[in-house]
């Protein structure tokens, strides 16, 4: 399923176990908070090769200035898990956008620390993208309960 928002940014979302509208709620309101550039973001639901792998975040094009992502989510979570999930990736796909997430070739950097001298749940960029999920998550469902319904 493919739809534009208001930005001329893209959203394509794919793959089986999720619920559509959901994520396409989800990914639309972290764009329209968070993201001013126009992006590319595909957002595919596959079996993920580590089953402790919840999710993943890809640059598809130039990592100098990324504006088209690949969102990889494993099927199959729970409503909260899945969300949580999708915003931790999210703020990858921010952290790429704003250059603070940086790659030379070789290596990934964090403000401008380079992630591989830390273990993978002590690196700066895990860090806050694991603060961000809860926090997102509750300002994505105060916002949501905030709109009247029609």
């Amino acid at each position: 399923m493919v739809f534009a928002l208001g930005n001329m940014s893209i959203i394509e979302t794919s793959g089986d176990g999720y619920i559509p509208n959901l994520c396409e709620d989800v990914a639309a309101w972290f764009v329209n908070q968070f993201i001013e550039d126009e992006i590319c973001l595909e957002i595919e639901h596959v079996a993920l090769d580590h089953h402790l792998t919840f999710g993943y975040c890809t640059v598809m094009d130039d990592y100098h200035k990324p504006r088209h992502f690949l969102i990889e989510l494993k099927p199959f979570m729970s409503e909260k898990k899945y969300i949580q999930t999708l915003f931790h990736e999210l703020t990858h796909m921010r952290q790429w956008i704003d250059g603070r997430l940086t790659w030379d070739g070789r290596k990934s950097y964090f403000c401008p620390e380079c992630t591989e001298d830390y273990e993978y749940m002590d690196q700066p960029h895990e860090i806050e993208a694991r603060n961000e999920e809860e926090r997102l998550y509750n300002l994505y469902l105060s916002d949501k309960e905030s709109v009247p319904v029609a």
